[in-house]
């Protein structure tokens, strides 16, 4: 077996890889060999078929399967001694068509090669981590918004106004006929809520309790149900009863409602929730730095055919991003040129992408079981009620196993990196922090 270098040209890699026909002959033998001893043939035991018999009569159909076993043994020897790491699915093309039995095999192989890259210096690296405290006034805005959740109603005489609760039955029609869905007994209705459709609850400020009111209003022609978009209905009401709320009030009995048994744990609680979400977007934030810190650090070769890909999907999704009125699953269009914008996304998305993959493996970063069953759990819980058949999917499917494993390992390994930086804490309130955050998904 021969391989001759054709191309060396930055990441991109040419190589003739030529098979002899002795060298596929052995490997046809080498198969007959194995397959002999369990080879029945009629006027001979089991195993005992002459070699010269069994290559007449099965070393045409080998011959196929000792190609391609012998140019995937070279393909892997090449990359072993070389080191290359292919960026793509190489190109392979046997070079000689007219190729018969007892000729060489000359195969041409191409690919880019992933690029070697250096282990950057970390030390160079100062990064601020943003630090929020929830404070008083956070506390007390989440306790009145637990407290309007938790308001109650009482009985009142007089009209219904907005803000108040109306109970009633109602029954829905549609050119004098019930519709499906269009009923409901004792339903709470708080007028000024928006849960029914536009002009509902409007007319039924001013009921009284006793009162029948018959209600007329228009399905929005883009309604979900398509049978009810765009038509007239009547909703024959009847009020149960009216009620105005009562006033919120944030105590022990509002904090028992949320199973707690006091104001004071509650508030604990909700210190706590508000500091880790606070948490959360300083890391976002502090993760965001340090990759702009790597981008302006770190510099290597990049494969063509990575960057290219990767410009596409970019301006594919950008283009529909720009679609406010187009499906975004709908991709029957003609396909999508790239920009300058994708351009330069792509190149620091894939310049990143491989240092990350780098990074981690040589700090032998791995993603653990029990990491990968928290985020299939997770995923599975966005299908309530098909949770075993997603499970029996994604037990199928690698590339979505893939697609959950990336963001666990790309986080491994910034944590590891972040260990190596310079990082140094900064107290800011939360509206500087909400700033930090908007900023980020204004430069995407």
């Amino acid at each position: 077996m021969q391989v001759t270098e054709t191309l060396n040209e930055g990441l991109k890699r040419g190589y003739t890889i030529t098979v002899t026909a002795d060298e596929l002959a052995a490997k046809v033998d080498e198969k007959l060999v194995e397959a002999q001893p369990e080879i029945e043939m009629k006027g001979f035991r089991k195993g005992k078929v002459p070699m010269a018999l069994l290559k007449k009569q099965f070393g045409p159909r080998l011959l196929g399967e000792a190609m391609q076993d012998a140019v995937d043994g070279a393909m892997n020897k090449h990359f072993e001694d070389s080191g290359d790491r292919p960026a793509l699915q190489p190109e392979v093309k046997m070079t000689n068509e007219d190729w018969k039995e007892g000729d060489d095999v000359v195969i041409s192989l191409n690919y880019e090669a992933l690029p070697t890259i250096d282990a950057p210096d970390f030390s160079g690296i100062a990064l601020e981590k943003l630090v929020v405290k929830a404070d008083d006034a956070a506390v007390q805005e989440a306790l009145e918004n637990l407290a309007k959740n938790a308001q109650t109603f009482d009985d009142k005489d007089g009209a219904a106004e907005d803000g108040d609760q109306v109970t009633m039955d109602f029954l829905g029609k549609i050119d004098g006929e019930p519709f499906d869905g269009g009923a409901a007994e004792d339903f709470p209705l708080v007028l000024g809520s928006g849960q029914f459709i536009p002009g509902f609850e409007e007319q039924l400020v001013g009921v009284t309790a006793g009162e029948e009111k018959t209600v007329t209003v228009n399905f929005p022609d883009d309604y979900g149900a398509e049978h009810l978009a765009g038509k007239e209905a009547t909703f024959d009401c009847t009020i149960k009863a009216v009620k105005a709320p009562g006033e919120a009030k944030i105590d022990d009995d509002m904090a028992k409602q949320f199973g707690v048994e006091d104001l004071e744990t509650l508030k604990t609680q909700i210190t706590e929730r508000l500091e880790a979400e606070y948490g959360q977007a300083a890391r976002a934030v502090l993760k965001r730095g340090l990759l702009d810190a790597l981008d302006a650090h770190v510099n290597f070769d990049l494969p063509p055919s990575l960057v290219e890909a990767e410009s596409k999907q970019i301006a594919h999704q950008l283009w529909h991003d720009a679609q406010e009125d187009r499906d975004p699953n709908d991709h029957d269009h003609p396909e999508i040129a790239t920009t300058e914008e994708s351009d330069k996304f792509a190149v620091r998305r894939v310049k990143l992408g491989l240092l990350l993959a780098d990074i981690g493996q040589k700090a032998e970063v791995t993603v653990t079981e029990q990491e990968m069953t928290q985020a299939v759990i997770a995923q599975a819980r966005q299908y309530p009620g098909q949770e075993r058949q997603f499970f029996e999917f994604l037990q199928k499917n690698q590339q979505m196993q893939q697609q959950l494993r990336a963001p666990i390992f790309e986080d491994k390994v910034v944590d590891h990196i972040l260990e190596q930086v310079s990082v140094t804490e900064k107290e800011v309130s939360k509206d500087d922090l909400q700033k930090a955050v908007e900023a980020l998904e204004d430069e995407g």
